[in-house]
């Protein structure tokens, strides 16, 4: 009997040094039963890529050597946190699990949409590289900082902090993602300076500037999230063959999904307000009660924001980081990460 999956997609900053080569490797690894397969999508992508001139993912994710100035612009680590995910999508065994949504965090948003099949590929990978260009270009800062204690339950003194930042600079400060335990501030350099500078220092970490980073899903996007709307119409968007869970946790549900406004959410509202990454995981997990969360590469970074998610509404028992780690021991763990090579084993084992 097939098991159920919420998929989640990751967002941007998850293709780092650690992750070069990996969208190689791990079609290399994968069962002939999709090898080809996985090729040839591949190769659409760098295709699409090539005929926009810029460098092929492959190209890319096979560079003899990871530098920022290449693999971190914009439009470049955008093609490979979506390339990675998507060919992850489908490296997932649909003998063992059915993928019963999909959600993403922030950028991860676009990789959701492709999975479902909103896009083509040829429209998912220059969407993609667009709305990398047109953000990258915009103004402000982004920075994150943690709202949980050590044991990654919500910590009221934390979030008041946090509260009392954004009072303090109104407009220029703006919620940009609700990312599990942390929250994910933008807005202008100088509100976003100040702010650093007067929160509580945590873990001698936090907060944490995200370098090269804009004040992505805020209002400073307006600018971007116009072009965009004036760039990519509501024919390239075909009906989505997976739910969807979008950043304000609504559902997108098959087949009645209106094509409009899911062009205006995508090109409007997901690009200019606050990306609820958790509240996504949360609605996902009580609508769909999947068996199984599969997390989707590049990287393995989503586990954390994902269990503190969780955790704050005691998901199926999991109340801190001590039970979640413990029932991460079970053969079949919970939440599955195809960014660990021991869980991806897991998801692709039956494909033979």
């Amino acid at each position: 009997m097939k098991k159920t999956a919420l998929v989640v997609c990751p967002g941007r900053g998850t293709y780092n040094k650690p992750e070069l080569g990996s969208i190689y490797a791990n079609i290399a690894s994968s069962s002939p039963k999709i090898k080809e397969d996985l090729k040839s999508t591949l190769a659409r992508i760098d295709a699409e890529r090539a005929a926009l001139g810029l460098a092929t993912v492959t190209e890319l994710d096979q560079a003899k050597g990871f530098k920022s100035s290449l693999h971190q612009k914009a439009e470049h680590a955008a093609a490979l946190i979506y390339a990675a995910g998507y060919l992850d999508f489908l490296s997932i065994d649909r003998e063992q699990f059915e993928v019963v949504a999909i959600t993403g965090n922030s950028m991860g948003w676009y990789t959701a949409m492709a999975c479902a099949e909103a896009w083509s590929i040829s429209t998912a990978t220059r969407l993609v590289t667009s709305m990398a260009q047109l953000t990258a270009g915009g103004a402000g800062a982004q920075f994150i900082y943690p709202t949980v204690d050590d044991q990654w339950r919500p910590d009221a003194q934390r979030e008041a902090a946090v509260e009392g930042q954004l009072a303090a600079y109104p407009n220029t400060l703006m919620r940009s993602i609700n990312y599990g335990g942390y929250a994910v501030l933008a807005g202008t350099e100088e509100a976003c300076s100040a702010a650093v500078r007067d929160l509580p220092k945590v873990d001698e970490r936090f907060p944490m500037v995200l370098p090269g980073h804009a004040a992505f899903h805020t209002s400073l996007m307006a600018e971007a999230a116009q072009a965009a709307q004036e760039t990519w119409p509501i024919a390239a968007f075909q009906m989505p063959q997976t739910p969807l869970i979008d950043g304000r946790g609504y559902q997108w549900l098959t087949p009645s999904v209106d094509a409009r406004a899911l062009q205006q959410y995508t090109l409007g509202h997901q690009v200019t307000e606050t990306y609820d990454f958790s509240k996504a995981i949360q609605v996902a997990v009580k609508e769909f009660a999947p068996d199984h969360i599969i997390l989707l590469g590049p990287g393995s970074g989503l586990g954390g924001a994902v269990a503190q998610a969780l955790i704050a509404i005691g998901w199926q028992g999991i109340t801190d980081k001590t039970s979640f780690v413990q029932g991460q021991s079970e053969a079949m763990p919970y939440v599955l990460s195809m960014g660990l090579p021991e869980q991806r084993a897991l998801v692709t084992a039956a494909q033979t």
